[in-house]
C-alpha cells in the first residue's frame, strides 16, 4: 500500500520523538463509531473515547492521542496529546490553531489516497467541458435531436491540448498521469523544486505560474491551502489565460479569488470551470456560478468513493499500528508548510 500510493515514511521512527510512549487513550470522531472494533483490535490495550458534544471535559484530559479531531476545544481539554491523525488531506484548518503550533504535536494527514477518485473527477469535468456534454443532456432532457442548424458548441479534442497541473502532488500526478493518457501535453508547478515523472514536460516553480498558464488549455488546481496558495487564482490569473482555457479546482476554494473567476468567466477571458471546490461552501445559493452555463460545480465530493474509504481505513489502521509500536509515521504533516 505504501509503496503503491506513494505514501511518505517518516526518516526516523516515532520513539525517538521527545514525549513519545504507547498510547493509553486515544480520542477518536463520532464518525468512526463503526470501525472502533478495528482499532481496538490492533491496539487491544488502548482505550478508545468516542468523542461527542456532551463527552465531560475530564474524559478527555489524560488522552495520548486523536483521531479524526482537531479543534480548540478539544486541544484545550486534552493537554497532553502528542499525535493527532488527520482524516482528510487538508490541513490548513489544523495548523491554525494557536495551541497546535505552541505545542507541535506530530500530525498525520490522507494525502494521495484519494489521488486516483479526484483524477478521475477532473477527467470527468474536463470532458464535459470541452465536449459540452451538458449541452446534449439538456437537449436529451427536451426529448430533442440536436441538429447543425442548431448552431450547437463543437467539442474540442484533448489530444494535442497542453494540461497545467498546479501543484504536482499526490493529487496533481495522477491528473497529469491520466491526461498524458489522453494524448496531453502535460507541464505543471511544484514548490518543492523536485522532477516530476517521465509524462510530465516541464516542472517549473510557482513563481512561473502565470508563464504557463498563458499557454495552458486546461488549468487544474490541485494545491493545499497555505499562505502561499491564498488567493492564488486572482484577476492578474485570469488575465494571462487563453479565452478557449478551462480552469478546473479541485484544492481548495480558498485559492480562488471567486470574484476574479466569475468576472472573467463574465468577460469571455476563459471558456468554462469545474469547481469541486469554492470560497466559501457550502456555495450561497445566490452565487452567480450557479447559473453559468459554462460551469460545472460539485459538492466538494470528489475524494468520495467507496476504494478511497478502504484506503482511509487502511492507512489509519497502519499508523495507529506504527504509533503504537514506535515506527517511523505515513504522511506527517510540516505544520510551518501545512500539508
Amino acid at each position: 500500500m505504501v509503496s503503491e500510493l506513494g505514501l511518505r515514511v517518516a526518516p526516523a521512527p516515532v520513539r525517538e520523538r521527545g514525549g513519545w510512549h504507547p498510547p493509553r487513550e486515544i480520542l477518536v470522531a463520532p464518525t468512526l463509531h463503526g470501525d472502533l472494533p478495528r482499532l481496538q483490535q490492533v491496539a487491544p490495550e488502548v482505550r478508545f473515547i468516542e468523542v461527542s458534544d456532551s463527552t465531560p471535559a475530564g474524559e478527555l484530559a489524560g488522552a495520548d492521542a486523536a483521531i479524526g479531531i482537531c479543534d480548540e476545544k478539544i486541544l484545550q481539554a486534552a493537554p497532553h496529546l502528542q499525535w493527532l491523525q488527520l482524516l482528510t488531506v487538508g490541513a490548513e484548518r489544523c495548523v491554525q490553531q494557536p495551541l497546535i503550533r505552541e505545542r507541535r504535536p506530530l500530525l498525520t494527514n490522507m494525502q494521495r489516497i484519494a489521488g486516483a477518485s479526484m483524477a478521475e473527477h477532473v477527467m470527468g469535468m474536463m470532458l464535459i467541458l470541452s465536449h459540452h456534454l451538458d449541452y446534449f443532456l439538456a437537449q436529451q432532457r427536451r426529448g430533442h435531436w440536436a441538429r447543425e442548424a442548431d448552431h450547437y458548441p463543437q467539442p474540442v479534442e484533448l489530444k494535442g491540448r497542453t494540461l497545467l497541473v498546479v501543484g504536482l502532488g499526490g493529487i496533481g500526478t495522477e491528473v497529469a498521469k491520466r491526461a498524458y493518457a489522453f494524448g496531453m501535453r502535460v507541464t505543471a508547478t511544484r514548490a518543492s523544486g523536485a522532477p516530476g515523472p517521465d509524462y510530465v514536460s516541464y516542472v517549473g516553480s510557482p513563481d512561473e505560474l502565470l508563464k504557463l498558464a498563458s499557454d495552458a488549455d486546461v488549468i487544474v488546481n490541485c494545491t493545499p491551502l497555505t499562505p502561499q496558495t491564498a488567493g492564488l487564482f486572482d484577476r492578474e490569473f485570469f488575465g494571462v489565460t487563453k479565452p478557449s482555457a478551462y480552469f478546473i479546482n479541485v484544492g481548495r476554494g480558498g485559492s480562488v479569488v471567486t470574484a476574479d473567476l466569475i468576472a472573467a468567466l463574465r468577460a469571455g477571458r476563459i471558456a468554462g470551470a469545474g469547481l469541486d471546490v469554492t470560497d466559501p461552501e457550502p456555495l450561497p445559493v445566490d452565487s452567480a456560478l450557479w447559473h453559468m452555463k459554462n460551469v460545472i460545480i460539485t459538492p466538494h465530493m470528489s475524494a468520495n468513493s467507496p476504494l478511497t474509504a478502504d484506503m482511509l481505513l487502511a492507512v489509519l489502521v497502519e499508523n495507529l499500528r506504527r504509533y503504537i509500536g514506535g515506527e517511523p509515521m505515513l504522511s506527517v504533516v510540516d505544520i510551518e508548510r501545512g500539508y
